[in-house]
């Protein structure tokens, strides 16, 4: 496959999780044996990217803490203290990052349990802006509250539909993660139906935002694209969903949905491999609607710090197979995400010449 061209665009990485190693057991995935299981703060955020000089910053995610069923809101808060030690440059000894390590921070995405309604968010967005103080606070560009392993119908009840209107009348975005491989078509079924609810009868400019995680993670798996029944389902709901001007998408998150053998192939076979699924998206949502993000340190699990720079490759070909120029580019790699999230510019970067996988 011949290489792309030189394109010099800012990147935002939208999908990124950090955590203390002190504070490992408070994640409701943790288990002694899961590689996961140890800190990934900053420093190993630098590593495992190589600090190239255009990359502007990223957007932090909530890493699904205890939460006893979205009644015990103090691990969740405690990682909102967390992500407040990175931004304000008051790290603990040994937690990973320095004192000027906060301005990469561009947004914060925690935790809310959406699920329990509008009078319960509301405690929770109070509680949750206490503990993250006004400059930690400013960060804050939406919530997520994780479908992928929840009961069907969670989405869809009126209390989950009530908080998301509270999210959109309050400007924030919501977060989206489900998981077609696992959980199957339901899962894309109702995101449509939960999408359509949230925003009935809402004005416009308070209808909420979503933004759509990792290509709602479909069935990487597939080989025969043109008639198996799971990946025409997923095409269909992307161009369904695609149809809300209100709904953005990542491009992140296909690592862990791909067979082990094929993640650790070169980023040329990976992408020859995944492309009905890249252009379904790129066709249904544009680039002034995808986002790049790493789903760093998850996209490390059987590939090691080598995993961003090649989801980075895969994502550069894309571009050049989907002919995108230099302004579709931007759009793709950092202006969609300052634009959904709506960031603050870092407008100074490095030019660089993104065919170089050293860089």
């Amino acid at each position: 496959m011949a290489s792309s061209p030189a394109v010099s665009v800012p990147i935002i990485d939208t999908h990124v999780h950090l955590y203390p190693q002190s504070e490992v057991e408070t994640y409701q995935w943790y288990a002694e044996d899961n590689p996961l299981a140890k800190q990934h703060s900053i420093q190993e955020y630098q590593t495992a990217t190589g600090a190239p000089g255009n990359l502007q910053g990223y957007v932090a995610i909530e890493v699904d803490r205890k939460n006893d069923n979205a009644k015990d809101w103090t691990h969740p808060l405690q990682e909102i203290a967390w992500l407040r030690r990175i931004v304000t440059g008051q790290p603990k000894p040994g937690e990973g990052h320095t004192a000027d390590d906060g301005r990469d921070c561009l947004g914060i995405v925690p935790w809310a349990p959406v699920v329990l309604g509008s009078a319960e968010l509301e405690k929770y967005l109070a509680a949750a802006e206490k503990e993250a103080g006004p400059e930690t606070w400013a960060k804050v560009k939406g919530f997520r509250y994780l479908l992928q392993d929840k009961p069907n119908g969670t989405a869809l009840s009126d209390d989950f539909i009530e908080g998301l209107k509270l999210l959109g009348r309050k400007k924030f975005v919501f977060d989206l993660g489900v998981d077609q491989h696992k959980r199957g078509r339901i899962q894309l079924e109702e995101a449509v139906e939960m999408i359509d609810r949230a925003h009935e009868g809402v004005d416009e400019e308070d209808k909420v935002v979503f933004i759509l995680n990792h290509l709602c993670k479909p069935d990487l798996t597939i080989v025969n694209v043109q008639t198996d029944p799971s990946y025409i389902a997923w095409r269909t709901a992307m161009f369904t969903l695609s149809k809300c001007d209100r709904t953005y998408m990542k491009l992140s998150g296909c690592f862990s949905e791909m067979p082990e053998f094929l993640r650790a192939r070169p980023a040329e076979e990976i992408l020859s491999a995944i492309l009905p699924w890249l252009a379904v998206v790129i066709a249904a949502f544009g680039p002034e609607r995808i986002m790049f993000g790493s789903d760093w340190p998850v996209c490390t699990l059987g590939l090691g710090d080598e995993a961003w720079k090649k989801w980075r490759r895969v994502v550069e070909m894309t571009c050049h197979m989907a002919g995108l120029g230099p302004e579709a580019q931007t759009r793709l790699w950092a202006e969609t995400a300052r634009e959904a999230y709506k960031l603050d510019s870092r407008p100074v970067y490095k030019v660089v010449d993104l065919t170089r996988s050293d860089e």
